[in-house]
């Protein structure tokens, strides 16, 4: 919701269990939230309508949105309080794409986790099931490129934990085993299959569940 942007690290959202801002917080963790283009103090101007004017400049949003997080990242590591060296990315839905390519571009995340938006996006064409993403992930020419598992895999050999919902209709099944088994060639390449980690929660739809917090507060606990 563009009304609420970074606000949910503290208010939650109905797709989490709780915020997660002051779960963080309590677990020794300096969290960090900052508003995306489009939403909370940056929602005067619509995401269609953005994303439209960054298209036409053969731009994309989520390159807006990647360059403003790289700020961030170049903030926190100033920070007396924050450890440069153990900076990590967590995200859901907007926020797991978000933490991933932000990882593949940038090696001050050190480990990452995310969850409810890991999919192969030309086996969601294929499917039919492309269209449930908003016109923020559009770039242009982005799939003759490179494919959403390679992406994930630029991330090796830092630990990646991927949650998916069995029910999650921007994950289907096909698309996600597509993007794994991609994302898993490259850790083995970087010889660190051992980072990269999977959990599927079988009859989750687009939301958090305790297995899968658990597992997140588990990956940062022994990678941060």
């Amino acid at each position: 919701r563009h009304d609420i942007g970074a606000s949910e690290l503290l208010d939650g959202r109905e797709y989490l269990l709780s915020p997660w801002g002051p779960l963080l917080a309590q677990n020794g963790y300096v969290a960090f939230c900052l508003d995306m283009p489009s939403f909370g103090s940056q929602s005067a101007r619509t995401e269609s309508a953005m994303a439209k004017a960054l298209i036409w400049y053969g731009r994309s949003l989520i390159g807006r949105m990647l360059e403003q997080e790289m700020a961030a990242l170049s903030y926190l590591s100033s920070r007396a309080d924050v450890d440069p060296g153990r900076i990590g990315g967590f995200g859901i839905s907007l926020g797991s794409t978000l933490s991933y390519w932000q990882a593949a571009i940038d090696p001050r995340l050190k480990a990452i986790a995310h969850l409810c938006c890991f999919a192969d996006y030309a086996t969601l064409i294929e499917l039919g099931a492309h269209d449930h993403h908003a016109i923020y992930l559009l770039v242009p020419g982005l799939l003759n490129a490179i494919s959403t598992g390679q992406i994930a895999g630029l991330v090796a050999p830092r630990p990646q934990l991927i949650c998916v919902g069995g029910l999650d209709e921007l994950t289907p099944r096909l698309s996600v085993e597509r993007g794994l088994a991609e994302a898993r060639q490259m850790y083995e390449q970087a010889g660190a299959a051992w980072a990269l980690d999977f959990f599927e929660e079988p009859l989750a739809h687009h939301e958090e569940t305790p297995q899968m917090r658990a597992r997140v507060l588990a990956h940062f606990a022994r990678h941060l």
